[in-house]
């Protein structure tokens, strides 16, 4: 294999939980919730799918099913899909939908899974190109400086940027070519079977790991160094 490519939530990073979410943003404001309350609301908000990289919706809204099919093509509309799906869920002021969607972006928010340090470190020692390919509505550049695993990406390809999102195959040849890599040299990991597994269209292969939390997926990532050779 010439080069990687990986996805980002729940392939190399994973998302807080959505207690912790809200927590985090709760501190920044005088608002206060007591224990019961707080963890009823973290489990709506889970449930409405609201925290981008956590759980999907239990049930999209007919009257957000349009924007949520196509939310990692802008920055608009993934902010719109995801406050959308917030706004379902009471809290104590309006304002704390978006502050909620900016805690998300923030590198605080996202916790590298164990090994991806080691693999990306083994991957560039061995020569071989690493992409991320990514739906997503924001930069998440800023997450792997903040963690200290931007220097070993060659290259970023995120949906929103290119107007495109998984499982379009013309979101992986973007990443090839930035690459310079032949799609049949190139291996392709996430944790999406529908939106990863697009990238075999262009002769990629594909591994799957699953989209767990941290401490619970210490290795999954490792076989990735044997599939490379």
């Amino acid at each position: 294999m010439a080069a990687v490519l990986f996805d980002f939530s729940g392939t190399l990073f994973r998302i807080e939980s959505t207690e912790s979410w809200l927590r985090a943003v709760l501190a920044r404001t005088p608002f206060t919730l007591d224990e019961p309350e707080l963890a009823a609301i973290a489990r709506e908000l889970e449930e409405a799918g609201a925290l981008a990289g956590g759980a999907d919706p239990a049930e999209v809204p007919e009257d957000l099913a349009g924007l949520w099919a196509v939310r990692d093509e802008s920055a608009e509309l993934h902010r719109a899909a995801y406050t959308g799906l917030s706004r379902r869920v009471p809290l104590p002021d309006p304002g704390l939908h978006d502050a909620l969607y900016d805690r998300h972006m923030s590198p605080a928010a996202w916790s590298p899974y164990p090994d991806a340090a080691e693999v990306l470190h083994t991957l560039r020692e061995r020569g071989i190109g690493v992409g991320v390919v990514s739906n997503i509505g924001w930069d998440l550049r800023p997450v792997f400086r903040e963690h200290g695993l931007d220097g070993y990406v060659d290259a970023y390809v995120l949906s929103y940027e290119h107007g495109v999102q998984k499982p379009d195959p013309r979101l992986f040849s973007v990443a090839c070519a930035a690459l310079g890599a032949d799609p049949r040299t190139v291996l392709m990991v996430g944790d999406n079977r529908a939106a990863d597994g697009g990238a075999a269209a262009l002769g990629c292969r594909v591994h799957f790991v699953d989209h767990r939390p941290v401490a619970e997926r210490p290795d999954a990532l490792l076989p990735v160094l044997d599939l490379v050779g």
